[in-house]
């Protein structure tokens, strides 16, 4: 009801020119439909199919008003005040006629009464009409609509098969989670899908789910939806970081006070930073959002910075989730050399960051975490920094074990004992990379796989830690003091 007289109170004020963009048409002309009928105004809708005709009593359509140029000459010449909801006429904006016909319609309002209602996807205002024109939104269903659609679904799968369906209520209270951010029709449409798919609501629908739902809200973005998320079994070492997302897991998934935002992974290059991030959600079951940083430069002045706010956008539709931003001072650099664009992406990522009531954790990582600004890096962004060192010894071992192992490639204990004190200094990927060109090695001379293709290919390797000893070194030395150790 509370829509109902928002669009009142819009329309009782005189508001000329509204603007409602929404995927649901049907549910907008109907809302249109009953405020016409309680105003005892009439209403009329129009599109380029059917023309003009009433939308609250005869709908025989005007065919000659199909044209958009003689329906707005029409509107301005009726002395009779009306509604008139023009559908998807946003292609007809880009028409200077069209608009001065709209403004003028606009600044006679006081005399013929008459409001233009723009109804679409998404409409840019033309400058001329932006002082004139109010933007009116439909509301997203709650928790509770999301859970009485689910079931609803369910009884009409029901009615239809013959059987009922199993809805265990954890595993309903997870698919309403996923459901959030839709409309009314989408999440009627998913919901049945859950349910049609074998039955019931299992666990193993919240990843088609989530899928689904990424594919209706995406836009021509930069962010990506991560299906490979993995959980921790795959990451070694990192025992803070394990222990710290363990204890906030609960809090963040049922929104408890004080709610988890985010963290910043920095470190050396190849330690695990990215690998760790698709743990995070992949160990509390979410989906996983990436936004890549460099994608979102655009040529055009303000491209910008709408490509970051559509994608920020786009993952508070899709919570709750994990949004992974990977390399983020790529994008958000301090410094000026970009004609300002940096710190203006810069104070519009600060501004979602402290304002943001969606269930998104954030996930960033950084290799030159001297290059982002100091307002970023304040505590209350980030709830933490951890820093990601070079594996210990012992990880070293659990590291050549694990990349191994996927490869079906075998070793003794003692060979890998002598191939580890070649190891010093290696990072995760080098080591991974390292067992790689020894398997090479190995099919090339045609023979089974031994130590020694694999401590050949060590021998010949220098890790970053070496070939930028200076680099490395004073990151490591910079995040002593200032990181907790991941």
């Amino acid at each position: 009801m509370h829509e109902l007289e928002d669009l009142r109170v819009l329309v009782q004020a005189h508001s000329p020119l509204i603007v409602i963009e929404s995927y649901e048409e049907p549910r907008a002309l109907l809302l249109i439909k009953r405020l016409a009928i309680n105003l005892m105004r009439p209403v009329f809708k129009w599109s380029i199919t059917e023309g003009l005709h009433r939308l609250d009593g005869d709908h025989t359509a005007q065919a000659f008003n199909a044209d958009a140029t003689n329906l707005l000459a029409q509107i301005k010449a009726t002395r009779n005040p009306g509604i008139f909801v023009l559908c998807d006429f946003h292609p007809f904006l880009a028409e200077p006629k069209h608009v001065r016909y709209i403004k003028e319609i606009a600044q006679t309002h006081e005399q013929l009464g008459h409001t233009l209602i723009l109804l679409s996807h998404a409409i840019e205002v033309p400058p001329e009409l932006a002082r004139l024109c109010y933007r009116f939104e439909l509301s997203l269903p709650s928790d509770q609509q999301i859970r009485q659609l689910v079931h609803e679904m369910a009884d009409s799968y029901a009615s239809k098969q013959g059987h009922l369906v199993d809805l265990p209520p954890e595993q309903v209270s997870l698919l309403v989670q996923n459901l959030r951010g839709l409309t009314f029709a989408e999440v009627k449409r998913l919901a049945y899908k859950a349910i049609a798919d074998d039955g019931a609501i299992t666990a193993n629908d919240i990843p088609r789910i989530n899928r689904a739902k990424f594919s209706l809200l995406q836009t021509d973005g930069v962010l990506s939806q991560v299906f490979d998320s993995g959980n921790f079994s795959n990451v070694i070492g990192l025992a803070n970081l394990k222990h710290w997302i363990a204890q906030r897991q609960r809090a963040f998934i049922e929104q408890q006070a004080d709610t988890p935002k985010g963290l910043l992974l920095t470190g050396v290059q190849g330690t695990g930073k990215s690998l760790a991030a698709k743990a995070i959600a992949g160990s509390w079951s979410l989906p996983l959002l990436r936004l890549d940083m460099a994608a979102l430069y655009n040529k055009y002045i303000g491209e910008t910075e709408k490509n970051l706010s559509q994608a920020l956008a786009l993952a508070d539709a899709m919570s709750p989730c994990v949004l992974w931003i990977d390399e983020i001072e790529k994008g958000l650099a301090a410094g000026d050399n970009d004609g300002g664009v940096s710190r203006r992406l810069l104070g519009s990522f600060l501004t979602w960051l402290s304002e943001r009531k969606s269930q998104v954790f954030l996930v960033a990582t950084a290799n030159n975490i001297h290059e982002l600004a100091p307002e970023l890096l304040r505590k209350g962004r980030f709830d933490e920094i951890f820093f990601v060192d070079l594996p210990t010894e012992t990880e070293c071992l659990q590291l050549l074990n694990l990349h191994l192992s996927k490869r079906n490639l075998l070793l003794a204990e003692n060979d890998l004992n002598t191939a580890l004190a070649l190891c010093r200094g290696f990072s995760g990927a080098e080591l991974e990379q390292a067992v790689v060109g020894a398997s090479f090695r190995a099919r090339a001379e045609q023979v089974s796989f031994a130590l020694s293709h694999l401590t050949a290919e060590l021998t010949a390797t220098q890790p970053l830690s070496v070939v930028m000893a200076e680099q490395v070194n004073a990151l490591r030395h910079w995040a002593l003091e200032r990181c907790v150790k991941a």
